[in-house]
């Protein structure tokens, strides 16, 4: 009997996982036709998923992990402000101040950013939800107590440019509310049967493999490789393609570095494509257990340097507790190695607009 029992409610779960598999809009879509047929040819995949350019651990010994659960358990009491976090109000006028002179970049919390360079207005990574989860009650809260941003106050947006799949980068929610805003996806490969399921048009879709360069409306856009990996439900791992992205305007030219771990890639995208006049490097939600797709702070000061930036703003950091660090250490780390090395740190508060190329940036100490 007990037996019976037990297969019936395997049988039941089992069938529970399937249904929210296939139906639950958030787990996103799967890629078919030519988006099918653009993967199976890129170079840089092998034995059917993606890869990164040099070998790249994420696995975990079981004691590994297990301690890495109990710590999570525990908590960190420095993990979360003790406070929520304010946000500067969008202001339509500062966005777009002096658009004929510079180009101007707004940050709203870990990797989301809006630029508007050249007459254009791009989202980069735009999530603005509650959680980076596909269940938004559960996981850790957004720090400020409303999203950074009301996405009905922003202009029309030309397009969003998506570093890779990760809940913390590409949320339903944000997407639901952003598409009739936005003319044009650029992605990497594979990403784009997210969005269609989300109800994007795949005519506005446009996705792209490393080394790939874009001509949009007068910009230059690139993907780049970044050191990471990409997935949003079971099995799905690396079966799209993760990126960073260079936006070379006639104002500014821009390195965005999406989620990576150190590596040479930094060098090879600076002799390419730099000198960049600013760069977005993600510098938190570190561990040395994951150090391989996820940078430690010093680490993002060197990569800035290898793609010859002139200025960084350092972003992943902000507005999620993904990792067992205090909430301040990534930008304290990194503005101690910014000024060790003589690097031009920007750190503007969330929602605060800054001008790239001014003579004078953004450097309060604001998180203290």
């Amino acid at each position: 009997m007990w037996i019976w029992i037990v297969a019936a409610v395997i049988v039941i779960l089992a069938l529970a996982g399937y249904l929210i598999m296939k139906l639950y809009p958030s787990l996103g879509g799967e890629s078919s036709g030519a988006s099918r047929s653009a993967i199976e040819r890129s170079p840089n995949r092998a034995e059917g998923k993606f890869e990164n350019q040099i070998p790249t651990s994420m696995g975990m010994s079981a004691g590994s992990a297990a301690k890495l659960l109990v710590e999570f358990m525990k908590g960190n009491p420095h993990g979360r402000p003790r406070q929520p976090l304010s946000v500067v109000p969008f202001s339509a006028d500062g966005f777009r101040a002096d658009e004929e002179d510079k180009a101007t970049v707004t940050w709203y919390g870990h990797s989301a950013a809006l630029l508007r360079i050249d007459g254009l207005t791009l989202f980069l990574d735009p999530m603005l939800g509650r959680a980076p989860s596909p269940f938004p009650m559960f996981g850790g809260k957004r720090y400020s107590q409303e999203p950074p941003v009301d996405i009905d106050s922003l202009p029309d947006i030309d397009a969003v440019i998506l570093s890779h799949d990760h809940y913390d980068h590409l949320d339903y929610g944000s997407i639901l509310k952003l598409k009739s805003k936005v003319r044009r996806f650029f992605v990497p490969l594979g990403v784009g049967a997210h969005l269609i399921r989300w109800g994007v048009d795949p005519s506005a879709i446009s996705e792209h493999d490393w080394w790939e360069e874009i001509d949009f409306e007068g910009l230059k856009l690139a993907t780049a490789p970044a050191r990471h990996f990409s997935g949003r439900s079971i099995g799905d791992r690396n079966s799209t393609l993760w990126c960073s992205w260079i936006i070379r305007g006639r104002q500014a030219n821009i390195y965005f570095s999406g989620d990576s771990g150190y590596g040479p890639h930094f060098k090879e995208i600076g002799e390419k494509y730099g000198p960049f006049d600013l760069t977005l490097i993600e510098c938190g939600q570190y561990d040395e257990r994951w150090a391989a797709i996820h940078m430690m702070p010093e680490e993002t000061v060197q990569a800035h340097v290898d793609v010859r930036g002139k200025a960084m703003i350092p972003i992943h950091w902000g507005a999620f507790t993904l990792a067992m660090h205090a909430w301040t250490d990534p930008v304290e780390r990194a503005t101690r190695a910014a000024l060790s090395r003589n690097v031009n740190i920007v750190t503007p508060r969330i929602g605060e607009t800054v001008r790239i190329g001014d003579s004078t940036y953004s450097s309060a100490e604001w998180w203290k």
